[in-house]
């Protein structure tokens, strides 16, 4: 069974359900628009309870580029809707009953961290990273990611890849323990396959216990820092430097920020 809606489809077939970004002309960078059809497609399967196993992954070369500034260009800056549309669907994917794979392939960066973060288990090809990018043009990390990334590599290192906006490599990101597992470019399409099946055919209600206890052990500060976020964010969206931001990624010059 395929579901498709604007920029995203998903299939259904014997318990597995792939959930794909599909806006590959555009890295994946995701609108309110597309946030909000995923926050469906997870809702309306969670609550059916017909899945065993769901992979969220992109189309083409990347996983999600996060927002698409783009529209911050033609429709103006994002609104609280995206910020919204971007916490539903972590919360979508980490309250989803049965597990749920992240399948990197090429960068993860923004918005993508948190969703690959919130995933239960994520897979990424070596060639592959992870890129907290918000402060290059002005803004803070959302989406959950102060709390996913923090959780999974400490204080320090989330403070250093959310302000200096670093790219992690899939090596350094399995090294520090923010993703679950790397693997070959060429291996990933086997090692995904692997992990569906395992999941798939393994005890549904187990599973399910499992990642929710280590979820509320882990991510506490989730839901607080969804508010925090959109507090944050919603400030900088107004702020010069933001439109400074999106004017030297357009311009793709370094942006000259007032502070």
């Amino acid at each position: 069974m395929t579901a498709t809606r604007p920029d995203v489809y998903s299939t259904h077939d014997n318990g597995v359900l792939r959930v794909v970004i599909n806006r590959p002309h555009r890295m994946n960078a995701v609108n309110t628009e597309a946030l909000q059809n995923l926050s469906t497609i997870f809702d309306d399967h969670a609550r059916r309870g017909d899945v065993r196993v769901a992979v969220l992954e992109g189309a083409g070369r990347a996983f999600c580029t996060g927002a698409d500034l783009a529209d911050a260009v033609l429709s103006g800056p994002p609104s609280a809707d995206t910020i919204d549309a971007a916490n539903d669907l972590a919360r979508a994917i980490r309250s989803f009953p049965t597990p749920v794979i992240a399948a990197v392939r090429g960068p993860a960066a923004g918005v993508g961290v948190s969703l690959a973060l919130a995933c239960d288990l994520t897979l990424a090809a070596e060639s592959s990273y992870l890129l907290l990018a918000f402060t290059k043009v002005g803004l803070m990390p959302d989406g959950g990611a102060t709390a996913l990334v923090a959780a999974s590599i400490g204080r320090a290192r989330a403070m250093r890849m959310a302000l200096l906006a670093e790219k992690l490599s899939a090596r350094d990101a399995f090294d520090s323990g923010l993703i679950s597992q790397i693997c070959p470019d060429d291996a990933f399409d086997d090692e995904l396959a692997e992990l569906i099946r395992r999941l798939g055919s393994g005890p549904g209600k187990a599973f399910q216990q499992t990642k929710d206890a280590i979820n509320d052990a882990t991510l506490t500060e989730l839901d607080s820092a969804f508010e925090r976020e959109r507090a944050g964010q919603i400030s900088l969206l107004a702020g010069a430097d933001f439109a400074e931001g999106v004017a030297a990624f357009q311009g793709k010059r370094a942006a000259v920020f007032g502070g």
